[in-house]
């Protein structure tokens, strides 16, 4: 038994070690699935979700809300895809869901992207914290976070059907799936993307000509908002009286892209292909 177990720990170990890759900022990622295949996943996705919303009327027809998050958006991918010219292939596209009790905003692998209402009409943000907001959810799609959280998915399946394999009963087969699971996925959790997201989008914003101190009072007032149940777009986010510290401590360097005067050109965002 040791032996089948020792086989299928070092079969897994040879499987993340030839499928890591490396974040923008040095990190190491575990990649067992692609980008395109992510990029087209959530392409697909992405699609169903919008045109279910849509149907439910869901969506928000306010224009001059629609506009704000556009122009601001347009503005971060035109960084964005500076920062990583393979992205001007994306679909970038953005919709506003309405939804005033939902404090969260996502952009899916491809720059796919949603912001809900609720975030707008809690937090009030201003233009410039509402770009910190989106240049983080850009950073995700730029790290290539998604396929990265799909690739724990499947390896931790795998660790899951290996172990159970081999174990005697269902009880070992649980405690052997975890410590497989330990062992075999060596990466950050998922709070260190997340630190990720904030350092690359910090910077999208100071290009785009969003003032960076934005990211300090954007993430003072996520913090204010509810302690006691802090709202889901911080439900996996770095603890927020460090994560602010930690921003603080980044506007210094992002004053030398701020330049609030400057041009700043709009990329203009697709539509939501064969959505209803």
């Amino acid at each position: 038994m040791f032996k089948n177990n020792h086989l299928i720990l070092l079969l897994i170990t040879a499987l993340l070690t030839v499928s890591c890759a490396t974040s923008p900022t040095g990190r190491k990622q575990l990649m067992l699935v692609s980008e395109d295949s992510a990029i087209a996943s959530s392409a697909q996705a992405y699609v169903q979700e919008v045109g279910t919303l849509k149907k439910e009327g869901k969506l928000s027809t306010n224009k001059a809300l629609i506009r704000r998050i556009d122009t601001i958006t347009g503005r971060l991918v035109t960084q964005a895809i500076a920062m990583r010219p393979k992205t001007a292939d994306w679909n970038w596209s953005v919709v506003v869901i309405d939804d005033p009790e939902t404090v969260n905003a996502w952009c899916m692998a491809g720059g796919r992207m949603a912001i809900y209402t609720g975030l707008i009409e809690q937090i009030k943000p201003t233009d410039d914290e509402l770009a910190q907001v989106m240049g983080h959810e850009i950073s995700h799609a730029l790290a290539n976070h998604t396929a990265e959280k799909m690739s724990v998915a499947i390896a931790s399946s795998v660790g899951v059907m290996a172990v159970g394999v081999a174990a005697d009963n269902k009880g070992a087969a649980m405690t052997g799936a975890a410590a497989a699971a330990a062992l075999a996925i060596n990466l950050p959790n998922s709070r260190a993307a997340e630190t990720e997201a904030d350092r690359i989008g910090i910077e999208l914003a100071a290009k785009a000509g969003y003032n960076p101190e934005a990211a300090v009072t954007l993430w003072q007032k996520m913090n204010a908002l509810n302690k006691s149940q802090p709202p889901q777009f911080l439900s996996t986010h770095p603890n927020p009286d460090n994560r602010t510290k930690t921003l603080a401590a980044l506007v210094p360097q992002m004053d030398a892209y701020y330049h609030p005067d400057a041009e700043h050109p709009v990329y203009r965002l697709a539509g939501v292909p064969g959505a209803p």
